[in-house]
């Protein structure tokens, strides 16, 4: 809840969502930066893979743009095994920890191959979802 009481989703955006917002200016992923009672999150580790993946530095001052409406947050690894971070690529478990750990409502995901077979779950609090299905739920 925010200040007013009202209801603010809590949305962990993963890298590819970052890259796809900066990349392209006509994306409806835009749309997400602007949305009423959202709160956007991005870890440094999402955030850095984002930049590391756009060819141009038009593009990456975009980023930079877009993500002072971001939190950015830093977190350290998980102690310990953790079996719903066990089912995803070694390099993914970063995004769904600090979304776990940020104690976001939502994780934007548009990797399918990665996040895919989580779309429509909820693990440990955070539902994870390609953007475009938040964006089509979302009445703002």
């Amino acid at each position: 809840m925010n200040n007013a009481g009202l209801p603010v989703d809590q949305v962990f955006l993963d890298a590819n969502v970052l890259f796809s917002a900066a990349y392209r200016m006509d994306t409806p992923l835009r749309k997400l930066f602007t949305l009423p009672k959202v709160m956007l999150v991005t870890s440094a580790y999402a955030l850095e893979e984002a930049k590391r993946n756009l060819a141009s530095g038009q593009q990456r001052a975009e980023l930079e743009r877009l993500c002072k409406s971001v939190e950015v947050v830093s977190v350290l690894p998980p102690q310990g095994e953790s079996p719903d971070l066990a089912k995803l690529p070694e390099n993914d478990r970063p995004i769904l920890w600090a979304a776990i750990t940020v104690r976001a409502t939502h994780l934007l995901s548009g990797d399918f191959k990665a996040f895919g077979r989580f779309y429509g779950q909820t693990i440990q609090g955070v539902a994870i979802m390609p953007p475009a299905e938040y964006l089509k739920g979302h009445r703002g």
